[in-house]
């Protein structure tokens, strides 16, 4: 069995005794030193380390391009759940959320920043509301694996 690559975005668990053995972080960069071994930075808390490939351990891949967009057919679903929408934003979200899915495949980074943050921007004022229905449950995750590869891949 191969092992997968680890790539930027990707959660790894670091293996190398010392340290930051047996944390978790995020990878912010791959390189290569003059050796061509692979070299890969772990964002850990607010400091990043330098690691070899074979000290880590993948932990989850970022999300794919799939499961983003998957993500933000199951945030559509739950729209018509969330009660006190404003009118407005009632027919704003839906919308802003078919955009992202389009602008997604394009890697537009500004588009796709800008509708997200928008999208974002209602959910918490709709949060202030009611935090406490079940459809968050459903939202909140899918939220973040957007956030998460809107942050690792463009």
């Amino acid at each position: 069995m191969m092992k997968e690559r680890i790539e930027k975005g990707d959660i790894v668990f670091i293996n190398k005794s010392g340290k930051y053995y047996q944390q978790v972080g995020e990878v912010s960069e791959v390189d290569y030193n003059i050796f061509f071994v692979k070299i890969v930075m772990v964002k850990l808390g607010d400091q990043e380390e330098t690691f070899e490939e074979k000290d880590l351990q993948l932990k989850t891949k970022k999300p794919k391009i799939e499961e983003v967009i998957a993500s933000i057919d199951k945030i559509i679903e739950q729209v018509d759940q969330i009660p006190n929408l404003p009118t407005r934003e009632k027919v704003e979200l839906p919308n802003r959320l078919k955009y992202l899915k389009l602008d997604i495949p394009k890697l537009d980074k500004q588009l796709i920043q800008k509708n997200f943050d928008s999208i974002e921007k209602i959910f918490t004022t709709a949060r202030e509301a009611d935090s406490s229905a079940n459809f968050w449950q459903e939202i909140d995750p899918n939220l973040q694996k957007i956030s998460w590869w809107i942050r690792t891949s463009l």
